[in-house]
């Protein structure tokens, strides 16, 4: 698996709701190491297509793939760190509880150790013992990003990742999430979220692919004096 070039691979991938057409054709790769963002207004298939790559939902046509690996194969399993929108962590455990358990399942080897750091790094320790049903959103947050990282992922998949968290804490995570190595995929309709946690952007609308390079050549869509969030809406309006 790490020999292969890409990170993520989506080739013609089409899924459906009923009768709603989510993902439309949708193909784009990512290279191994490549700091992407999944840009696109709400209900264009982003949350669809994090889903389709950590394999709870399959594709109905098309190829989905993780270092080379099918979603739901226990190679790609791994190697993947997910975050979804809303993240609900076991809700009766304990803050503690919920990172030492994960980290067992995900064959950690120092599990009481990255436990320790991840309380520290997140500012979680004050609540080691809470248990999760009683946090604030801002710590369920915190915790549900540790769970994602807690076995060091190759490849990391973050819904909407600074959601609920304050301005201090989203430094912090920004911070944190740019000392690690590995493919990700930042999935949001935030362009300044973006562009603080990637460098190049796939961006989507109603489900089909519509446009992919780096921050900077976006940018240079526009004018000078032109902010990069209206380059986006006119791209975006431009497809509807």
């Amino acid at each position: 698996m790490e020999s292969r070039s890409n990170g993520i691979e989506l080739e013609h991938v089409s899924k459906s709701y009923g009768s709603v057409l989510a993902l439309n054709d949708l193909s784009f790769d990512i290279p191994v190491g490549g700091r992407f963002a999944l840009l696109g207004p709400n209900g264009a298939g982003k949350s669809t297509t994090l889903k389709l790559l950590i394999g709870s939902l399959r594709a109905e046509t098309g190829s989905v793939k993780i270092l080379g690996a099918a979603p739901e194969s226990k190679e790609s399993k791994a190697v993947v760190g997910y975050l979804p929108e809303d993240a609900l962590p076991y809700r009766m455990l304990s803050v503690r509880e919920n990172l030492e358990y994960i980290a067992a399942l995900r064959g950690v080897e120092d599990v009481k150790g990255r436990t320790d750091f991840l309380l520290d790094e997140l500012d979680l320790r004050h609540y080691e013992r809470s248990n999760v049903g009683r946090l604030s959103r801002g710590n369920t947050q915190k915790l549900a990003i540790a769970l994602a990282i807690v076995h060091t992922p190759k490849v990391l998949l973050l819904d909407e990742p600074l959601n609920y968290l304050d301005i201090p804490t989203q430094e912090k995570v920004i911070a944190m999430l740019d000392r690690m190595e590995g493919t990700h995929l930042v999935s949001t309709h935030i362009m300044a979220i973006a562009h603080r946690l990637t460098d190049s952007v796939v961006m989507i609308s109603k489900g089909m692919f519509l446009w992919e390079g780096t921050i900077d050549e976006l940018r240079k869509k526009g004018s000078p004096e032109e902010p990069i969030e209206s380059v986006v809406a006119r791209m975006m309006a431009g497809a509807s």
